[in-house]
């Protein structure tokens, strides 16, 4: 998965305010619970040092993700009393958290995005026609495309049309059209079809080789969507549980090779601290749910990282700080152009410390990734 939607938040200098909030809408009373958690957030980033532009800029932010409903929340980042970036979660956070610091941890928000799987998605089932007297019947056709699961709370392009369904046949060239260009330009890796069984059974027949191969058929879905979310969500959700994009598969199926080969000299934290150092990291790998305990010492640019003060200091960095793993590892990787893979629970591999790298290159210059 790459990264680069983090990179705003790295062009602002620190220190920075973030916030991990639930902004969910489905409870009683949202705006009353996003008002309490504006003081909360602002009492605890205040206690902190934070200034009080950057604490305000940070609060204003706060529930104003009115249009997506349902489960969600906000990952908000601002410094020197500015937003730096602002990010709708999918899931919300177990408990609300608000911190100043001078690096911002935002792994928790690039494992959301994950695995970050390309698709496209069509609907087709019969229009509602109630009030709409004399009309003939009616399909109504959804197409979206999107990125799960970040598309759950930000859905990509979103078209509609309605075609006779006498025409239907005649019609769905139209349709194969308009869904061939929405896979091609999101590079979709899957195509799910839903709705109205003849009327799929149609379009699927209908599909070029090269769609047909990546479409599944998916029961239900009555096609309207819920504003604000992804269409077919509950089957999508179904659909890629526990899955992971094709590019991260193969990444991690080539870092298990290297293993393989080479010994586990690229797992684990002394293993991936050096080199996102060096810069020689194609992709962080991580295991879903690791718990990023440790801590490892940072300077001001992405690859000052390193397990001590000393190490730091050995490369002429004297402005060193002691910061939380997660946060530095994805900084680095940021910083650095390194790709991210989450490995689910129930896949390989399982890394020491929860952590590893896929290498472009090896200290003996033999080429491991191309």
């Amino acid at each position: 998965m790459k990264l680069s939607f983090l990179e705003p938040l790295y062009a602002r200098p620190g220190p920075y305010a973030c916030a991990y909030v639930d902004t969910s809408r489905d409870i009683e009373d949202p705006e009353t619970a996003n008002d309490l958690r504006r003081r909360h957030v602002r009492d605890d980033l205040t206690a902190q040092g934070a200034d009080t532009a950057t604490v305000a800029a940070v609060a204003a932010v706060i529930g104003t993700d009115r249009t997506v409903p349902g489960r969600h929340g906000q990952a908000i980042f601002a410094a020197q009393g500015r937003l730096a970036l602002v990010e709708e979660l999918p899931d919300p956070p177990v408990r609300d958290l608000a911190e100043f610091t001078s690096l911002p941890d935002a792994m928790p928000l690039a494992v959301q995005h994950a695995p970050d799987i390309p698709y496209a998605t069509v609907v087709v089932h019969r229009a509602d026609l109630r009030g709409e007297t004399g009309a003939q019947e009616e399909l109504q056709i959804d197409l979206e495309a999107g990125r799960w699961p970040i598309s759950r709370v930000t859905p990509g392009t979103h078209s509609r049309r309605r075609i006779p369904a006498a025409d239907w046949q005649r019609g769905v060239a139209q349709v194969v059209g308009e869904l061939e260009e929405l896979a091609d330009r999101g590079g979709a890796e899957v195509i799910v079809v839903c709705g109205e069984v003849w009327a799929r059974g149609v379009l699927v027949h209908r599909l070029p080789r090269r769609l047909s191969e990546r479409a599944i058929v998916a029961e239900g879905g009555a096609g309207e969507g819920d504003g604000g979310r992804a269409l077919l969500e509950g089957e999508l959700e179904e659909l890629f549980r526990g899955r992971m994009a094709v590019r991260d598969r193969a990444q991690a199926e080539t870092f298990m090779a290297h293993r393989a080969r080479y010994g586990s000299a690229a797992e684990g934290m002394g293993a991936t601290v050096a080199a996102l150092q060096r810069g020689q990291a194609r992709s962080l790998l991580v295991n879903e749910h690791t718990e990023f305990d440790a801590r490892v010492w940072t300077g001001p640019a992405p690859t000052h990282i390193a397990l001590s003060p000393v190490d730091l200091r050995s490369f002429g960095v004297n402005a060193v700080e002691e910061q939380p793993a997660d946060a530095a590892l994805i900084r680095a990787a940021v910083g650095t152009g390194a790709e991210l893979v989450v490995v689910p629970p129930h896949e390989e591999p399982r890394l020491a410390d929860g952590v590893g790298v896929l290498l472009r290159y090896s200290d003996t210059a033999t080429t491991w990734v191309s």
